[in-house]
């Protein structure tokens, strides 16, 4: 029996690149086609509290996400879009105070109140400890930052969602529904409980802090599964905010959440398949409609390939509309209740999901969680078999490991136009925009409020009020960052890899054969440094390859993410290591790589072999190995065990040839 037809869910496209103008353009285009709110990118330096110019910045500007360095850089960015009238997501975490006072800043110079302002601030850092990686602060003043923002926006800002319980990139580090649940829920008690504690909320409204969180997931391609797994999302958050917090209001219990479907299943191989993907992938957000999202976004087809385009992100908002406004889904109550297939999927899932948060609340916490490195291990180790799986054929990926045979796709054009390529010009010029506005800017009304804000977070106060101030006075980015690392200092989360458990298959037994026999020639064990330069967090591939090396016998040098060309070099100098792994995804392997080459020559480690894996297009791939890098792998190389033997036997070479 139909019901009235429901509104659609917000309709966004996530987007961001090259400059702050030119996405402004981009948001209006994307507008102007029917999408209903914004979800923006950030680039790297950005998003890890530095400034264009800084040297950790060097090829990364622009090319994940749009740089923001100061207010001048937001006001161009929703330059003709009133913001009073507009729905923003901000997909940022360790900056997230600074980039939500930039946005309230620009809202008061257009003379929209606080209050009226709508959208959410992702804000999730226990999520970046364990998989994107992003994170500046150590735990506790992250905590802290995120309890501040939202205290502020409980009072002044009432329809934001300050923090936004990230679970999407967990399973892209390769957790399990169960983990999903279960870390995501642990993650959000960490912050209410921290909340509440701070004082900074009278118990009276805390209800309302409850109802301003929001959450955001991944949805896989076993619809099934991901179905059942929203449905247990939204009991299980009804249970905990009624039961732990003692919520009574019904409505400030919704379990809300945007969502992206999955990128991690997206392939370089047959990349058309990947929008069947990306349908079935949102049908399992949008067909319950008791756990149906409040807001969609979805890749583009050719996201394992490179940036997308304008036209392909097109193409994934007409999937999204054709859904909303052709179909007849919006019509109907939820098409699953009283499934017994479905009621019994999800009472298992929140088994399993109670039984994991109850283990994480014995070891103290999300937090301590994290310290102690259960949550990453865990996630390393899931991700490892799901690798596995992939490898032996036990799980099918069309096109990859079954179904390869196909024909030339009129849609994956070679050469400049398959995907959006940054110019390199546009980090130069992003650079003496900013030069022009620190010279520019009243330098003592910037020493004032940067006095201000260190003062609060010192003190413990709120660092809201400062932070829109020192957004007002022309602060940048990379000056507050600096000024609360020079308080709360920074951090390195554990990696996960030493503490997981090996899940090698029996294909490692000829690879650990030939590791033992040029180990024995070498007179050493064979040693292999992992590395990611600059900014990009992105570090499970990179885990998954320092975790196959070690267990096919190879000694493996991983110290995380976001380490300087030069920092890996001296790595590599100081360890002795017989061959360098680099793993970047954020575009910026060229100039990266580069560099790493120009350095291993001067400090006479020319002979070590370099080897990159990344999303790298082709030509891209042909300037890389002019500059000597000896192999370059990318999605399309899923076959770790091969991967291993290719290294041992490049290590081989100069060793068999002495």
């Amino acid at each position: 029996m139909t019901t009235t037809r429901e509104q659609p869910w917000l309709i966004r496209t996530y987007s961001g690149h090259s400059s702050a103008a030119a996405s402004n353009a981009l948001y209006r285009t994307n507008l102007a086609r029917g999408q209903t709110g914004l979800s923006v990118a950030f680039d790297l330096p950005t998003q890890t509290g530095y400034d264009s110019d800084h040297v950790l910045a060097r090829g990364e500007v622009g090319k994940v996400g749009v740089p923001v360095c100061h207010i001048g850089d937001m006001r161009t960015l929703f330059e003709g879009i009133p913001l009073e009238r507009m729905n923003t997501s901000m997909t940022i975490n360790a900056t997230a105070a600074w980039l939500l006072a930039l946005y309230i800043a620009v809202a008061e110079e257009q003379g929209a109140p606080r209050a009226a302002l709508q959208g959410t601030t992702q804000n999730d850092i226990i999520k970046e400890y364990l998989s994107r990686g992003t994170y500046i602060f150590p735990p506790q003043p992250s905590m802290r930052l995120i309890s501040d923002t939202i205290g502020f926006s409980v009072a002044q800002v009432p329809k934001w969602n300050p923090m936004n319980v990230c679970s999407y990139h967990l399973q892209e580090a390769g957790a399990t529904p169960v983990q999903e649940l279960s870390f995501a829920l642990a993650t959000a008690i960490a912050v209410l409980d921290t909340v509440k504690a701070s004082g900074q909320v009278p118990d009276s409204q805390f209800p309302q802090v409850v109802g301003r969180i929001s959450f955001f997931v991944n949805a896989g391609i076993r619809f099934v599964t991901e179905i059942c797994k929203m449905r247990a999302f939204t009991e299980l958050w009804d249970e905990i905010t009624k039961e732990r917090y003692g919520v009574a209001d019904e409505k400030l219990r919704r379990f809300r959440y945007g969502v992206q479907v999955n990128s991690l299943g997206l392939t370089e191989q047959q990349p058309e398949n990947n929008v069947y993907r990306i349908l079935l992938e949102m049908l399992a957000v949008t067909l319950s409609k008791s756990a149906r999202a409040r807001s969609v976004q979805l890749p583009a087809w050719n996201e394992a390939l490179g940036l997308p385009r304008p036209w392909d992100q097109q193409w994934s908002l007409r999937c999204q509309q054709i859904l909303a406004f052709e179909t007849d889904l919006l019509e109907y109550p939820d098409l699953f209740d009283g499934s017994p297939v479905v009621e019994a999927k999800v009472e298992a899932l929140k088994a399993e999901a109670r039984a994991e948060i109850a283990r994480i609340e014995a070891m103290g916490g999300a937090i301590a969680a994290v310290e102690s490195s259960y949550m990453k291990s865990r996630l390393v180790e899931s991700n490892s078999k799901r690798l596995g799986e992939i490898e032996s054929g036990a799980m099918t990926v069309v096109g990859v490991n079954r179904f390869t045979e196909t024909a030339e796709s009129p849609l994956a054009a070679s050469g400049a136009g398959a995907i959006l390529v940054v110019d390199d010009k546009v980090e130069a010029e992003q650079v003496e925009r900013l030069k022009a506005w620190r010279s520019a800017r009243d330098s003592a009304a910037v020493a004032k409020a940067l006095a201000s804000l260190r003062a609060a977070a010192a003190e413990g106060r709120n660092v809201m009020e400062p932070s829109i101030a020192c957004a007002h006075a022309g602060v940048t980015t990379g000056e507050w960052g600096a000024t609360l690392r020079e308080v709360f200092g920074e951090y390195r989360a554990p990696t996960g890899v030493g503490r997981s458990a090996s899940t090698a298959t029996g294909d490692l037994a000829p690879v650990r054969e030939r590791v033992e026999a040029v180990s024995a020639e070498l007179g050493r064990r064979i040693k292999f440094l992992v590395g990611k330069p600059g900014l990009d967090g992105h570090s499970n591939g990179a885990e998954q390859i320092a975790v196959r090396a070690r267990d096919a016998g190879m000694e493996v040098v991983y110290e995380g993410i976001r380490s300087t060309p030069a920092q890996i070099v001296n790595a590599a100098l100081e360890e002795g290591v017989h061959v360098v792994g680099l793993s970047i995804l954020s575009g910026s392997h060229v100039a990266l790589v580069t560099d790493t080459m120009e350095r291993m020559r001067a400090a006479g480690l020319g002979d070590v072999p370099v080897v990159v894996g990344g999303i790298i297009p082709p030509e891209d791939e042909a300037t890389l190995r002019a500059a000597g890098v000896a192999r370059v792998y990318t999605p399309k190389d899923y076959r770790l065990d091969q991967i291993m033997a290719d290294i041992v036997e490049l290590v081989a070479a100069p060793a068999q040839a002495a």
